[in-house]
């Protein structure tokens, strides 16, 4: 079935560039004139020139009434921002490397790597994970660069999978050389898995990835399926004349396993040149996929839920659907990150960052640590600047930050 769905997407694999340039900085293709407002439900309404874009909701308002998050009397302050919102969900990025270099992900010219003496270390890394589980985290997703690639990989999961009070482990990835690693993993307490896979023609992963490697990550999701990984959840973002065609094929993917597809709209980083007419909104992906499967049903979603989860008659697994840039979904945010180079960052999309690093190297106790961390997470803005105000801010690329 994968290999029909492949020749089908082939044969429509268009003529795509991205148009990368020698310029670090983002350019925002857009006429004059063109504008956005964010409406009360966080959804994203366009005007002007881009009212092609104008989205439908499908009874999918994104925005959550703060009086509906969870509430733990146990849960440290620390964590609570000055909206109310309260941040159980922790993203570590171990480390800046990896084995891909997918285009929206890493600048054309390359990034400058942190010197490894800069990175935390694996105790470091537990130490702070410690912090805030204690405070209240019962999450904690590894990511990268490619977390995989990172030696002691292994040792990080059998520690933080032992920390009192966490629930869920997980680890978004590429899948290079997953299939190979997760039976260690598994055992090492990682209970989730998130690959990251944006076509299903080998061409066109090659194009976007500018490495060979499309088979391994094939292999490494029938792998996570095969350990008993349910739903084994598979990262597809989407851009306009590249993969958008493959769309309905990414679907077809949920039929026969527990996959679940979400597609991610293209969002600005540095480097990654984001253009509004790569956009495929989630109003446009929608009404493709209700075409080709008019039985599909929105699932009722967690308050705290980035994604819009959709179930389809006779399919095993599940599509969704992450609306970063038409639907955005932080009044609800319960997510913070802590970077490689040890810098703490409460919003994936604000250029705020404030080192846990250099004060635990300079012997912080466990208290100071925690007055930093809560003054950071007080400063956490109502919401991101909204798409355009976002591709002229400055910010990290992507594979600095974390996926």
């Amino acid at each position: 079935m994968i290999a029909s769905i492949m020749r089908r997407s082939l044969s429509k694999f268009p003529g795509w560039r991205f148009g990368f340039g020698q310029s670090k900085s983002l350019l925002v293709n857009c006429e004059a004139g063109s504008h956005c407002a964010s409406s009360t439900n966080g959804q994203v309404n366009f005007s002007g020139n881009l009212n092609e874009y104008s989205t439908r909701t499908y009874e999918t308002s994104c925005a959550t009434s703060l009086d509906n998050q969870p509430k733990d009397n146990s849960v440290s302050d620390m964590l609570v921002d000055s909206f109310g919102r309260l941040h159980t969900y922790l993203r570590i990025s171990l480390t800046e490397r990896c084995n891909l270099r997918c285009q929206y992900c890493m600048p054309a010219d390359g990034v400058e790597l942190t010197p490894n003496a800069q990175l935390l270390t694996n105790a470091e890394i537990l130490r702070l994970a410690n912090l805030f589980v204690s405070s209240g985290v019962n999450k904690i997703r590894l990511t990268g660069g490619e977390p995989t690639v990172r030696k002691d990989i292994e040792d990080i999961c059998l520690g933080l999978s032992k920390l009192k009070g966490l629930e869920t482990l997980t680890m978004t990835t590429n899948g290079i050389t997953l299939a190979r690693k997760l039976p260690r993993l598994k055992e090492c307490g990682l209970t989730s898995v998130n690959i990251s896979l944006d076509t299903l023609v080998p061409a066109k992963f090659e194009f976007m990835t500018r490495r060979k490697g499309h088979e391994k990550v094939m292999n490494s999701i029938n792998a996570a399926v095969d350990l008993g990984y349910n739903p084994v959840k598979v990262n597809c973002v989407v851009m306009r004349g590249f993969n958008d065609d493959e769309i309905c094929d990414f679907v077809d993917l949920t039929r026969e396993k527990p996959i679940n597809v979400r597609f991610i709209e293209f969002m600005p980083f540095d480097g990654n040149v984001w253009n509004v007419k790569k956009l495929v909104p989630y109003s446009e992906m929608m009404d493709r996929v209700i075409k080709h499967v008019p039985s599909i049903k929105r699932l009722q979603d967690h308050p705290t839920d980035t994604a819009k989860n959709f179930a389809i008659d006779g399919h095993q697994g599940r599509v969704s659907f992450i609306t970063s840039m038409t639907e955005h979904f932080c009044a609800g945010c319960n997510r913070l990150r802590i970077l490689a180079d040890g810098n703490f960052k409460v919003c994936l999309f604000g250029p705020s960052e404030v080192s846990l690093r250099d004060p635990l190297r300079h012997g912080a106790e466990d208290d100071e640590l925690r007055e930093i961390i809560a003054a950071a997470v007080k400063r956490k803005k109502a919401s991101h600047a909204g798409m355009f105000d976002l591709a002229k801010t400055a910010n990290r690329p992507m594979i600095h930050i974390g996926g």
